[in-house]
C-alpha cells in the first residue's frame, strides 16, 4: 500500500511538470503578448516591461526561472494588474470551490439514488422517466439550461435573486452545474446496480433469507459504487476550476472566469499558475479514488 502511493506521488510530480512543460512553451508559441493593447505602446515602454517581467531572455531560461519560484512557492504576479497570483486564486478559489463541490453532492446524492430506484423498478414507470429525464440532462449544455433558468426564475418569475453584492446565492448555479454529472452518475449507477443484482452473492444472499434492504444497501450498491467512484474522482476537480460559463452566466467571481479572462489577456503567469493548479487537483483526486476503491471493496489489492 505504502509503495503504491509512492509510486502515484511520483507519477503525479511528473505528470504536473510534464503539463507545466507543454503549457510552458505552447503558452508562448501563439502570437503576440501580454502587452499588446488597441492603443500600442512605445518599442522602450515594450522592452522595459519585457525586462522587468524576464520576457526578454531565451524561452528555456523563462522557464527554468519559473519553476524555481514556482518550486519555492511563489507563483508570480499578474502581467496585467501586478497583483500576488497567489492573492487571486486565494481569494477566487474558495467560490468555485464551494460551487463545485455543492453541485457534485447534489449529483452525488441524486444519481446514485435515482440510479439505484431504476435499476430495482427496471422497465416500471419510474424507470422509464429516470431514463427520460437522464438523457434529456445528458444531452442539454450546462449553459443553456443557465440561460433557462435565469428566464424562468429571475426574469418571468423573479422569485430568485441571482446577484447580490453582498452574498451569493448558489441555488441556480448548483442546479445548472450539477444536472449533467447527475444524469450521467444516475446511467452508470443503473448500470452497476444491475450487474451487482445479477451477482451469484446477491442469489445467495437472497436464498439464505437475508432482508432486502441489507442485501441493496449493504452488498449491491457497495459494489456498484465503483464505477461512480472512477467518475466521481477527475470529475470533482473538473468541476471546481471548470465551471467558468456557470461562474460567467451567474456573475460569480470564482476561478474559472480569472482562467479565461488570463486566456484573453495573455496573462502568462496567470495561465500558468492556474494550469498548474488545475492539474495538482486532478492528480489528487484521482489518486484519493484509487485509494477510495480499497475502503470500498476489501479485495482489491495495490499492486
Amino acid at each position: 500500500m505504502i509503495k503504491y502511493v509512492i509510486k502515484r506521488l511520483f507519477l503525479a510530480v511528473l505528470t504536473v511538470f510534464i503539463i507545466c512543460l507543454i503549457t510552458f512553451f505552447l503558452m508562448h508559441a501563439i502570437p503576440g503578448g501580454p502587452f499588446n493593447k488597441e492603443k500600442a505602446l512605445s518599442e522602450a515602454t515594450i522592452a522595459a516591461l519585457n525586462a522587468r517581467y524576464n520576457l526578454d531572455k531565451p524561452l528555456w531560461q523563462q522557464f527554468i526561472l519559473y519553476m524555481d519560484n514556482f518550486l519555492h512557492g511563489y507563483l508570480g504576479v499578474s502581467l496585467k494588474n501586478g497583483r500576488e497570483i497567489s492573492a487571486i486564486i486565494g481569494e477566487s478559489f474558495p467560490i468555485s470551490a464551494r460551487l463545485g463541490l455543492l453541485a457534485m453532492a447534489v449529483a452525488l446524492l441524486l444519481g446514485t439514488v435515482f440510479g439505484s430506484t431504476a435499476a430495482l423498478m427496471r422497465n416500471k414507470l419510474p424507470d422509464r422517466l429516470i431514463v427520460f429525464f437522464s438523457t434529456l440532462f445528458t444531452a442539454v449544455p450546462s449553459f443553456i439550461l443557465a440561460t433557462l433558468l435565469l428566464l424562468l426564475f429571475c426574469i418571468k418569475f423573479p422569485i430568485i435573486q441571482v446577484w447580490s453584492a453582498n452574498k451569493i446565492n448558489y441555488l441556480l448555479p448548483v442546479i445548472a452545474l450539477a444536472a449533467y454529472p447527475t444524469a450521467y452518475i444516475t446511467r452508470l449507477s443503473k448500470t452497476s446496480m444491475l450487474d451487482a443484482l445479477s451477482q451469484d452473492y446477491i442469489r445467495t444472499a437472497r436464498a439464505k433469507g437475508v432482508s432486502k434492504f441489507l442485501m441493496i444497501f449493504k452488498h449491491a450498491l457497495r459494489n456498484s459504487l465503483i464505477p461512480v467512484i472512477t467518475y466521481a474522482g477527475p470529475q470533482i476537480a473538473y468541476i471546481i476550476t471548470g465551471s467558468m460559463v456557470i461562474e460567467t452566466i451567474f456573475t460569480i467571481g470564482g476561478l474559472g472566469s480569472k482562467f479565461v479572462t488570463a486566456i484573453t489577456n495573455r496573462d502568462y503567469t496567470m495561465i500558468m499558475a492556474t494550469t498548474i493548479f488545475l492539474a495538482t487537483l486532478v492528480v489528487i483526486a484521482n489518486l484519493v479514488c484509487d485509494l477510495l476503491y480499497k475502503l470500498v471493496d476489501p479485495r482489491i489489492q495495490f499492486d
